[in-house]
């Protein structure tokens, strides 16, 4: 949106453009960014982050989680699954901090692929 106001603005500069016009142009734009940013809005809460773990041994399990319980979890209180000894190896090498910023960003797509040295493999997709 940025660059466009400052398209916008060099073209008044220029005289390509008069001040009621670009008044105009402006106000479009941010009437397309509200929408936009509202459809977004809906469209990301509706997603799903999936956690996916292979095993070399076999154990292989699938999570799905919609990301609006993903975001009330992580800011409640992120460091229970580190206290939960069953659950510590699994949690301790993923970065609960960068799991924040995706979501709070609105990332889509892979954010974490690990290989263990076992060939055990770690994938967390927000789609």
């Amino acid at each position: 949106m940025k660059e466009e106001i400052a398209k916008v603005m060099a073209m008044v500069q220029e005289g390509k453009l008069d001040v009621e016009k670009a008044a105009e142009l402006l106000q479009v734009m941010r009437g397309t960014e509200t929408r936009n940013l509202a459809e977004k809005e809906v469209d990301y809460n509706k997603k799903m982050l999936r956690v996916q773990v292979v095993s070399t041994e076999g154990d292989n399990i699938n999570v799905n989680v919609p990301i609006n319980l993903v975001k009330a979890v992580l800011k409640a209180g992120h460091g229970i699954a580190s206290k939960v000894p069953q659950a510590e190896m699994y949690v301790k090498d993923i970065d609960i901090d960068l799991l924040l910023q995706a979501i709070e960003n609105e990332i889509d797509g892979q954010i974490v692929d690990i290989t263990s040295a076992n060939g055990d493999k770690v994938s967390v997709i927000i789609e």
